[in-house]
């Protein structure tokens, strides 16, 4: 025993030492905690953006280090591609994917809002789907069956919501060909 700890008054090394442990745990509760209310705001975020409400979805693309921005932008990629499929983007197809882009939070004069708005007056390279395509396997890779499936219907309804929204032929026939064969497209992204 050093000369220092027996001139400590009985416990007294006991008391330091369990204080010492307790502030430690404390702390270690205490960023939890933070890591926590960090996680929630970042699925609030994604889940204003996204229009996904999947809570599976959202915890994985937090962990998976998702940003709002990337998913903003990344999210209208298969409904910029809907409303191409049949050769031109018309009103009520840009007017739907404007206010779902609204609804998420994307408010115009963005860099975001810009580059969908760019999007829809020009047909994105093919690219832009590959690198989509790439995207989704690689988070489908990461995710269970219940995540993948939850995280495909969300896309899909999506953007069979664009193809409806032109509206068709006397109102039949909402969705073309070319919009059925992009949504199966889509679709094969998830493996």
């Amino acid at each position: 025993m050093s000369p220092r700890a027996s001139s400590l008054p009985p416990g007294s090394t006991r008391s330091t030492l369990e204080e010492a442990f307790f502030l430690a745990k404390d702390q270690r509760l205490i960023e939890k905690l933070r890591t926590l209310e960090t996680m929630q705001k970042s699925k609030q975020a994604l889940a204003e953006v996204s229009g996904i409400t999947n809570d599976l979805i959202l915890e994985k693309l937090v962990s998976l280090g998702t940003e709002p921005q990337t998913l903003a932008a990344l999210a209208v990629v298969p409904l910029v591609e809907v409303a191409w499929a049949d050769g031109e983007v018309d009103e009520n197809e840009r007017a739907a994917i404007l206010k779902g882009l609204a609804a998420s939070g994307v408010a115009p004069g963005g860099i975001e809002h810009e580059l969908v708005e760019s999007w829809l007056k020009r047909r994105p390279d093919s690219k832009l789907l590959e690198a989509w395509q790439q995207y989704v396997r690689g988070i489908c890779e990461k995710m269970n069956e219940q995540e993948r499936s939850a995280f495909r219907h969300e896309v899909l309804k999506n953007a069979q919501a664009i193809a409806q929204a032109s509206g068709g032929f006397a109102g039949l026939w909402k969705t073309s060909a070319e919009e059925r064969e992009m949504i199966e497209k889509l679709q094969a992204a998830f493996g």
